[in-house]
Parts: C-alpha cells; structure tokens; sequence
C-alpha cells in the first residue's frame, strides 16, 4: 500500500560541475550555500556528545553505506540479467539498534537504496525501525509506503537516453523505484552531458555512481521532514548520521547531525575514521553509555 502526495520544496540553488575526481554535482546544491540552513558550530569529536545534547532527541537516523555497512557495491549487469550484492548488518549492531528501542528511540534507516534491497538488509530488525528509501522518495513505516514524490514524470524522458550510453566504465543501473542509479569505474562524459541540461534534475557521482533524481523533491533531507511529520515529531527530535554527498540535506535537516566522514559533510559532530568500527556502532555506543539509567 502506498500513501501520500507530491512533496514540494523551494528551487535547488544551481552550481556548475565540481572538477573535484571525487563528486560531481549538477543542477543540486552545495552545503555551504542554501543547503545549510542553519549555522553549524565547530565540529566536536563523539565522545563530547552527553546527556544535555541528546535531551531532546526522540528518533535517531542512520544513513546506510558507511555508517551501518562498509561502502561498496559489487554489481554487474549483462543483457538483462543484473547480479547485485546485498549486504547485511551484524550481529552487534542489531542488538544495539533493539537496545536503542528498548531505552524509548525510534530508529529510521535512509538510504539512496531500494526498498526491497534495504528490507533485505535489515530483515532481523524490521520491527524496530522505518526505513526512508531512494534519497527521501518514501518512507516504509508499519508496513505502509508513504510516498513523497512522484517522479515519474521528471525521469521518463532521460532514463531512455541513460540506458543508451555505452561506455566500458558503466558497470550496471541498480534496481530503483523513484530514483535512477548508474554503478560506473569511473565518471562518464556522457552520462554528465545528458544530465547538465536537465534543469529539474539533480547529479550527483559518490566515487563509485551517479544518483539522479528530481531537483528539490527529491532528497534525504525532504525524506527526513516527512518522516518527523509521518511520526509527529519535531526537528529538534532528531538526530541524524551520514558520510557522503547524499547526506548534506538529511544533517542538515536534522536537530543533531553526526558526521560520519569529515572530509565530505558537515555537522555538529563528527566520528574519526576507523576500519577496525562501523561510525553507527561507535555513535550507537556513545548514545547507550551516556544515557544509562
């Protein structure tokens, strides 16, 4: 069952591709201008995070890749057969996320992923969380889709002209209800060509793809805006944590935001680092310490 409506938001400032190798954003926005809402203090390291500064936080978000699993995605695509890995959370980080139920949170995961790939993910703690979907297209609570924007109607003319481009760095188009996702090596110049002209979309490369969607309706940070009115919340009830370029909305939407990779988002705290911890684990320890009873 889906529900809900359309989901307007004000124009996207406009920026010209970034020469950076490691994103590229068209037709989207950076986070030191419009974006950023609000004016973040200095970044403080986690372990400054307390009892004072989670008072008001009632639901805490997770981003996915990154933060909850490790980045990387292996698919390959041949005629139309399309082999993708699914990912699964660990064992500890489930028993974080039942304690972080038990202590009064509600969870939300969002993701640039599908909803039938991040059920999959997270089939052992479903019951605990919802899940806003395809950068802030849906948000799948109680077994009900909320549906926040119809993008149908943006996506159909270029998708065709996206399955066209034959480059040797393309590895696959990623399964996606609202959103489009090119897995690629490398940046594609012609995928970027098509998409500098498409005025109502937005492109963004993370290194590894490019996620395309519709230019201020389509976002984690509208995601996130209709996930606190879905649970009837308010912004400063929520924290949230991401690492990559599709995050800078959802933390900065959010009334905490924890970054999760420094060099690429912002926010009022931030997680070194580490190979040998996932960020949502070290953030999920931070949270259950300083809020025993």
């Amino acid at each position: 069952m889906r529900t809900g409506k359309d989901s307007a938001n004000q124009p996207l400032h406009e920026v010209n591709t970034m020469k950076n190798q490691n994103t590229v954003l068209m037709n989207t926005t950076l986070m030191n201008n419009q974006q950023q809402k609000k004016t973040r203090p200095t970044l403080r390291d986690i372990s400054h995070l307390d009892a004072i500064a989670l008072k008001d936080i009632k639901l805490v978000v997770f981003d996915v890749d990154g933060v909850l699993v490790h980045r990387g995605t292996r698919i390959m695509q041949t005629g139309n057969i399309t082999t993708l890995e699914t990912k699964k959370i660990q064992g500890a980080q489930i028993e974080q996320i039942k304690n972080l139920h038990q202590r009064g949170y509600l969870i939300n995961i969002s993701s640039g992923r599908s909803l039938s790939m991040l059920q999959d993910m997270f089939r052992e703690i479903l019951s605990y969380v919802s899940i806003t979907f395809e950068n802030g297209s849906a948000t799948w609570y109680l077994g009900v889709v909320h549906q926040h924007v119809n993008s149908f109607v943006y996506l159909k003319r270029v998708y065709p002209r996206l399955l066209d481009v034959r480059d040797a760095n393309i590895k696959g188009f990623e399964p996606k209800e609202f959103i489009i996702t090119i897995h690629c090596e490398d940046r594609v110049k012609e995928i970027e060509d098509i998409l500098r002209h498409e005025k109502n979309l937005y492109c963004i490369w993370n290194g590894e793809a490019y996620d395309i969607g519709v230019r201020g309706k389509q976002t984690k940070g509208i995601g996130l805006k209709r996930c606190i009115e879905l649970l009837r919340l308010q912004q400063n009830n929520a924290l949230a944590i991401g690492d990559n370029y599709n995050d800078i909305e959802l933390l900065s939407e959010a009334g905490l935001s924890v970054s999760a990779d420094k060099s690429r988002v912002t926010g009022d705290f931030f997680i070194p680092l580490d190979g040998n911890f996932l960020p949502a684990e070290v953030l999920m320890d931070r949270i259950l310490a300083v809020t025993e009873t």
